[in-house]
């Protein structure tokens, strides 16, 4: 996986540090084809004056403040405006993660040490101790981040978070539906009997199986089989798919 460095800052503490991204695509992925000549879409930057394609390195940023009218910003502009503290991810604060919403969360890294060792297993411990999680700020791709320290397994991970003005206002939903007691009798029963943990490993990504074995297939020169899976009944009065979904689960149970 990919790392990138990066440092902390602990108060007056500076802890270089390298992160390296946590969570890895598993998806396949396709690519756009002619369907007449089979051969690959492709993409083509142009100008739209002189209609001539356009390099990478031709390319900059522009902000319209006008219509029509832009100012051009180069890589040096962003940096001279990074001030170290926005190069750093500073903490700001000491929370309890269950404090911490997950609507917040976005992307995830693990956090090394890269040549400060001590205060960096000094923090990890002292975090662990007091089961806190450290909210910070630092600038990540000309964006400032709100990110988020915790220790899991003796690992630290950093959380990129969105801010709360970034969150959207939940729609407001007012029912007037009344549940009447069965039902929500029924309802329980058959969330206790779906308890459990939640481990990890025993989720995977069976779409993906499934797309993987289609395109075997495809290769091969066979024809892609049809799912045979059951569909939910819509018309089926709630009581009785809650009841039907209960001995459902009452028959898994004995199989097993």
């Amino acid at each position: 996986m990919a790392r990138s460095k990066a440092s902390i800052t602990f108060g007056l503490v500076y802890i270089p540090i390298k992160l390296e991204v946590a969570v890895k695509n598993n998806d396949i992925s396709f690519n756009q084809l002619h369907r007449k000549t089979k051969e690959r879409i492709r993409y083509k930057k142009f100008c739209q004056s002189c209609t001539e394609e356009v390099s990478p390195k031709d390319i900059v940023k522009g902000y319209e403040y006008e219509p029509d009218k832009y100012v051009i910003m180069e890589d040096e502009d962003f940096e001279k405006i990074k001030s170290p503290k926005d190069k750093s991810i500073t903490i700001e604060a000491f929370v309890d993660i269950k404090e911490i919403d997950p609507i917040y969360f976005d992307k995830s890294y693990y956090v090394h040490p890269d040549g400060a060792d001590k205060p960096f297993e000094l923090l990890k411990t002292a975090m662990q101790s007091q089961k806190k999680a450290a909210i910070a700020r630092t600038v990540m791709s000309n964006k400032q981040n709100l990110v988020s320290l915790r220790i899991k397994d003796n690992v630290m991970i950093m959380n990129t978070m969105y801010f709360f003005e970034e969150i959207g206002t939940p729609p407001v939903y007012n029912s007037s539906v009344k549940v009447s007691e069965n039902e929500l009798k029924l309802a329980k029963t058959l969330i206790d009997s779906m308890d459990s943990k939640f481990v990890p490993q025993d989720y995977a990504d069976e779409y993906q199986a499934k797309l993987k074995s289609a395109i075997d297939m495809k290769i091969r020169g066979k024809e892609v089989i049809a799912a045979k899976e059951g569909v939910p009944n819509l018309a089926m009065d709630l009581v009785a798919a809650l009841q039907q979904s209960l001995k459902n689960k009452g028959a898994a149970a004995q199989k097993h």
